[in-house]
């Protein structure tokens, strides 16, 4: 019986290594890409955990800014891949801007945004951006 539960708990862990959704570039789809999330992080929490509750919501936090910002500055599809790492999760978004993201200076009072990309490195163990011919991929990486 500990074998055939053992795995189970394999079999388990290896359907929900990677999930990979692609989307339009609508606004609605930043609720998707969130969704998608939030599906991937119940599957995973069913089979390991988070190590601590924020982690959880940080990993959405972030899966709903890159999102908005693929939607906000790079017209078209947006591609969204999430990974278990031995000891986190691996978020890829590639969409079809070429051009790196940047800070912006916030300012709360104008309401104008610049928060997002501030958050992310903020959250984030690491962040990288891969510049394409056709977009980028922007890679980052969140504890579990």
């Amino acid at each position: 019986m500990a074998a055939e539960s053992r795995r189970d708990r394999t079999l388990a862990s290896e359907e929900i290594t990677n999930r990979t959704a692609s989307f339009t570039g609508e606004l609605h789809n930043v609720t998707g890409a969130r969704l998608v999330a939030e599906e991937f992080l119940f599957d995973l929490a069913r089979v390991a955990p988070p190590r601590a509750p924020e982690h959880w919501d940080d990993i959405l936090l972030v899966v709903t800014e890159l999102a908005a910002n693929a939607v906000q500055y790079a017209p078209g599809p947006f591609e969204l891949r999430l990974r278990r790492t031995f000891d986190g999760v691996h978020v890829v978004l590639h969409d079809t801007n070429t051009t790196p993201p940047a800070p912006r200076p916030f300012h709360p009072s104008n309401g104008g945004g610049g928060i997002g990309w501030h958050l992310i490195h903020t959250l984030c163990d690491q962040v990288s951006v891969v510049p394409e011919a056709r977009g980028k991929d922007i890679h980052v990486f969140l504890p579990w």
